[in-house]
């Protein structure tokens, strides 16, 4: 199996110490939530990767979306199932083995934490994982390998011409777009950062 993606001691634990002040500073969804949506069908199945305080799994319930959060936190995963009201489940991405299953996969700042040789292989799980047809969307913070932060936090930091190379060998997607814009993050810092569209 691939290395887990939370084994990073310091990133886990940064997450479970923070969830209560991460979920209570969470006020709406990615802005990206609503084309997802709008390009998933109604009542589509969806697999979120990394839900955090369960921001943007609020918003795709409220859209009518089925969906199935997950967190590698514990104690992450338990402040956004008291915020949503549904089951969060406690999973690491390496641990991702449904095959067809879910019409999308939303993996918003989440994936950005695998590690870089661990990547190649959850990408494989999530085109798995989604059935023909499915939507992928994930966000990474681009660089030139593996990193921290200055709060500790493990970044694989792909550059755009290497995430699009892990995308193309995990699966045979119909179509792929990778954008590229400025951001922040928890941290404070900006950074330019990468989001994938693929479509199996």
């Amino acid at each position: 199996m691939a290395q887990d993606p939370t084994d990073d001691p310091a990133t886990l634990a940064f997450y479970d110490r923070e969830a209560e002040v991460y979920v209570a500073r969470e006020q709406t969804a990615d802005p990206a939530v609503d084309r997802f949506v709008a390009r998933l069908a109604p009542g589509a199945v969806v697999l979120e990767l990394g839900c955090g305080g369960g921001r943007d799994a609020e918003a795709m319930l409220k859209a009518g979306l089925k969906v199935t959060p997950t967190d590698g936190s514990e104690v992450m995963a338990a402040q956004a199932q008291a915020r949503l009201g549904v089951p969060v489940r406690v999973m690491r991405f390496a641990e991702l083995d449904e095959v067809q299953t879910f019409d999308g996969v939303w993996a918003n700042a989440s994936l950005l934490h695998a590690p870089a040789e661990a990547l190649p292989d959850i990408l494989a799980r999530v085109w798995r994982a989604l059935r023909p047809g499915g939507l992928f969307c994930a966000s990474f913070k681009a660089g030139d390998g593996p990193g921290r932060d200055s709060l500790g936090r493990y970044y694989n930091f792909p550059s755009a011409e290497g995430l699009e190379r892990h995308l193309r060998g995990a699966g045979s997607w119909s179509d792929l777009v990778i954008e590229s814009g400025t951001g922040g993050g928890y941290d404070g810092v900006q950074r330019q950062w990468l989001r994938a569209w693929a479509v199996t």
